[in-house]
C-alpha cells in the first residue's frame, strides 16, 4: 500500500532579522533530523521531494542520504507566504496570529497568502506528486501550515489543535489514495 508522508522540517536556527522563509536548520536540527530515518523506515518512501525553503531541504537532504536517495525539488510545497511578516518574539502572539489564520480562511489575516490560497497551492502540488510517482510511497518535507491545512480539511479535524501537536520535526502519515491518518509522530 502506497503512503503519503508528510514531514514537517526540523529545528532553524531562528535568524530574526532575516525572513523566516530563509533560515536554515540548526545544529540541534541537524540532529534530530537524523532520527527521521528511523521512523520513516516502516513507510520505505519511494521518493523524498521538497519545496524551496533551505531549512526544508536540508531535512529532505538528512533524511534521503539515509535512504541512498536524491531530494526532488518541488514547486508549491512552500510555507504560507508570511515573507512580509516580522519575526514574533513572544510566542503567545505568533499563536495568536495562527489561530487567527486558520479561524479566517478566506481573509488576509497575516501574511501575503490566505488558507485558502495556501491550501489551493499545497494541494495542487501534492496532488501533482502522487500523479507523478503513482503507486509508490511519497515523503514530502515541508511546514506545519501547509501540512496542516492540507490534513486537516481531509480528514474534518480542528486545523489551530493539530498545528499545535506538529514538533520539529514531525511526521504525518498518510493512507493514499484512501486517505486516513495512520499516524502523527513528533521527533525529539
Amino acid at each position: 500500500m502506497p503512503y503519503l508522508v508528510l514531514i514537517k522540517h526540523s529545528a532553524p536556527k531562528i535568524v530574526p532579522d532575516q525572513p523566516a522563509d530563509q533560515w536554515r536548520l540548526s545544529a540541534a536540527g541537524r540532529q534530530r533530523a537524523a532520527r527521521l530515518a528511523p521512523a520513516l523506515k516502516k513507510y520505505a518512501p519511494a521518493v523524498i521531494a521538497a519545496g524551496v525553503e533551505p531549512k526544508a531541504v536540508e531535512t529532505a537532504r538528512i533524511v534521503a542520504a539515509s535512504f541512498g536517495q536524491e531530494v526532488h525539488i518541488a514547486p508549491g510545497l512552500h510555507e504560507h507566504n508570511r515573507r512580509n511578516v516580522g519575526w514574533f518574539d513572544d510566542a503567545a502572539a505568533f499563536e495568536q496570529a495562527v489561530a487567527a489564520f486558520f479561524a479566517s480562511p478566506r481573509a488576509l489575516v497575516m501574511g501575503a497568502e490566505t488558507a485558502n490560497e495556501a491550501h489551493a497551492r499545497f494541494s495542487a502540488a501534492i496532488a501533482a506528486l502522487m500523479a507523478q510517482y503513482a503507486g509508490q510511497t511519497v515523503a514530502v518535507v515541508s511546514h506545519g501550515t501547509v501540512i496542516t491545512l492540507f490534513v486537516t480539511r481531509l480528514l474534518g479535524l480542528a486545523p489551530f489543535a493539530f498545528w499545535q501537536r506538529l514538533g520539529l520535526p514531525s511526521i504525518v502519515a498518510l493512507s493514499w489514495p484512501d486517505v486516513s491518518l495512520l499516524a502523527v509522530e513528533n521527533i525529539a
